[in-house]
């Protein structure tokens, strides 16, 4: 019987041996979808830890966090004014 492990890196080569054939305008598109999924499991967490929060609330933390995100990965600490 295949270890989880194994069977893990095999799944793993699968995706990238599919993510090589695919073309680019295929690759973008597949990163937007993967971004519009990220966003509504972030959406979903937001609507659990504010059950009261309207649409437009969960928009806004959704925005914040997608910035507080990106300052975090370019290395600042403190929000752009």
């Amino acid at each position: 019987m295949e270890s989880i492990q194994e069977l893990a890196d095999d799944i793993f080569r699968e995706r990238v041996l599919r993510a090589r054939a695919m073309s680019p305008e295929d690759k973008l598109s597949s990163g937007f979808e993967l971004f519009e999924f990220a966003c509504e499991i972030t959406r979903a967490g937001i609507r659990h830890q504010f059950p009261h929060a309207t649409e437009g609330d969960v928009e806004h933390i959704l925005a914040q966090r997608l910035a507080l995100k990106e300052r975090l990965e370019n290395g600042q600490r403190t929000p752009k004014k």
